[in-house]
């Protein structure tokens, strides 16, 4: 699968667990398109429009993590926020590129196949 902020690719390394699957198997069918939102001053969150496999645990997220709050959103971090969530992957960009792509107003994140 790919990520990407607008038509911008971000790499990034995908969890081995069953939300991450779950999303596979979703994106097969098409694009998942999810308009985020600034919260916090450390992240990014938006609604999937389903609920995927929980595994929770309390960590503290860090900037490039992206993470599954609540089994129905999806966050990415260019900060650092300490909860309960299901990690699904780390972004493979440096802590100046997460900022400027993230830190600046809401945006649209993109899951391909």
């Amino acid at each position: 699968m790919k990520l990407y902020f607008s038509d911008i690719e971000i790499p990034i390394s995908w969890e081995n667990c069953k939300a991450v699957r779950e999303l596979e198997e979703e994106v097969a069918n098409g694009d998942i398109i999810v308009s985020m939102s600034m919260y916090g001053g450390w992240e990014q969150v938006g609604s999937l429009g389903r609920s995927y496999s929980r595994t929770d645990h309390q960590m503290t997220a860090q900037s490039g993590d992206v993470v599954l709050y609540n089994g129905n959103q999806i966050v990415v971090f260019y900060g650092s926020n300490a909860w309960s969530y299901t990690k699904l992957g780390r972004m493979e960009l440096s802590q100046n590129e997460l900022e400027e792509l993230l830190s600046n107003g809401d945006i649209t994140l993109t899951i391909k196949k």
